[in-house]
């Protein structure tokens, strides 16, 4: 009987070794698929993202902080160029092909890419200047609302036309570009800059209210405006073009006039001008990057600028106290 009961177990603890080595193979077949079966899906083409291309890059810094990682964003424009030289290799009309939408200011601003923009179906082109934005207007042309200081805007700059055209340095444009942006990409709308950010920056930038100054350029009127500034005297026109003999002189009158406090210039540009003036009128001179041109494509690209900006603007009259504290201590 025991010899029978023993028999017995072996018979049954063969068949369970029997039932886990099966199971024990099975097992280590499905660990050995389970790479080769992640590796397969990963191969499997997914859909790509949008692609967006500015001319500019103000413009890029815009549009990637209204799609953040929704669409791929990137730029024509080169360190070295203005944003008014921009041109277009072969390089950059197949990147155009390529893209899913074409964001530019348009004409008046980029002469020289008007033409191959001009072929482009408008399903695919956003052109800056047909949008219904804010014209800028002179510092003493504004209005005190909700306890901030606005600018008054009648008009939108397709009709002001002959104004500033360096649309991106009203925050209030920004998030009306970022917003079409949106919508023709089917994004939710959402600004990128909040008006408690612009009110904040206008708190920041208040104590210069009264403060004049030159700048390489004339570009400034829209941040002027928004931040209720003065509009500034420019060496060269908005295109960057150097001006006159007789409005070189003029502007000097008027600098001195005005007491102005420093002179602000721009890295895509030659600086002889500007230095030459500030060592006539014996004023600073300090670097003011309009475009972007060190900003990262991130996110929070447009509010990261306006911040950066802010302080290079505040920056160049703080360098004014910063001599005139030398100054007196050097006199004691």
């Amino acid at each position: 009987m025991m010899k029978t009961l023993t028999l017995t177990k072996v018979i049954h603890c063969n068949k369970l070794l029997k039932i886990a080595t099966v199971l024990s193979a099975l097992t280590a077949q499905v660990l050995m698929a389970s790479p080769e079966t992640a590796k397969t899906l990963a191969q499997q083409p997914s859909t790509p993202k949008p692609l967006i291309i500015t001319t500019i890059k103000p413009l890029a810094i815009i549009a990637q902080s209204a799609v953040g990682d929704q669409a791929r964003v990137e730029y024509l424009q080169s360190a070295v160029q203005s944003a008014h030289e921009v041109s277009l290799p072969v390089s950059a009309l197949k990147k155009i092909d390529q893209a899913d939408l074409i964001i530019w200011i348009g004409e008046m601003f980029e002469s020289r890419v008007a033409k191959p923009m001009a072929l482009l179906p408008e399903k695919k082109r956003i052109t800056v200047m047909q949008l219904p934005l804010m014209a800028p207007q002179d510092a003493g042309n504004q209005q005190n609302i909700g306890g901030h200081t606005h600018a008054h805007h009648g008009d939108s700059i397709h009709n002001a036309l002959t104004a500033d055209p360096h649309v991106w340095l009203n925050p209030q444009n920004a998030n009306r570009i970022a917003a079409e942006i949106q919508q023709r990409l089917h994004l939710p709308v959402k600004e990128i800059i909040s008006a408690e950010q612009i009110a904040d920056f206008t708190t920041e930038l208040s104590p210069l209210r009264d403060k004049q100054f030159l700048v390489h350029h004339d570009a400034l009127d829209h941040f002027t405006s928004t931040f209720g500034l003065q509009p500034g005297l420019s060496i060269r026109d908005a295109s960057g073009a150097t001006q006159g003999v007789r409005s070189q002189y003029r502007l000097r009158q008027r600098a001195t006039a005005s007491s102005a406090s420093c002179i602000f210039i721009e890295p895509q540009y030659a600086d002889r001008d500007a230095q030459v003036i500030a060592q006539e009128l014996s004023l600073p001179v300090a670097l003011i990057d309009l475009q972007g041109l060190d900003q990262a494509l991130v996110a929070e690209a447009y509010a990261s600028f306006m911040q950066r900006l802010a302080a290079q603007f505040k920056g160049c009259f703080n360098s004014v106290k910063s001599d005139l504290s030398n100054g007196l201590q050097a006199d004691s």
